[in-house]
């Protein structure tokens, strides 16, 4: 069995993570702005502000997450890098400096 580990790709994805972070919090920025007094009804209102609030709850739970596969992510991806480099310096030493 091989164990290949693309660390471009884990880069990539580190990255693409931190994006969609910036994307919730430009999200929740947006619909804070939305004022619900400036809807409607009062029931359109009161459903708004109980909306807001379940979503700054969510986005919240949903950012802690994206924050933690991040950091899993990013720490994973540079303990492969530093394992090739322990392996490629191991087998220059084994080979006698040659590759």
């Amino acid at each position: 069995m091989d164990l290949q580990v693309d660390t471009d790709q884990l880069g990539r994805f580190s990255r693409v993570l931190r994006e969609s972070l910036t994307s919730l919090g430009a999200a929740r920025r947006a619909l804070e702005q939305a004022r619900a007094d400036q809807l409607g009804t009062p029931e359109l209102d009161a459903a708004c502000d109980r909306f807001q609030e379940r979503w700054k709850h969510g986005a919240d739970l949903l950012g802690a997450r994206i924050t933690a596969v991040q950091e899993g992510v990013s720490l994973s991806r540079e303990g492969y890098v530093q394992l090739n480099r322990a392996l490629a310096d191991a087998f220059r030493t084994v080979g006698g400096g040659r590759g």
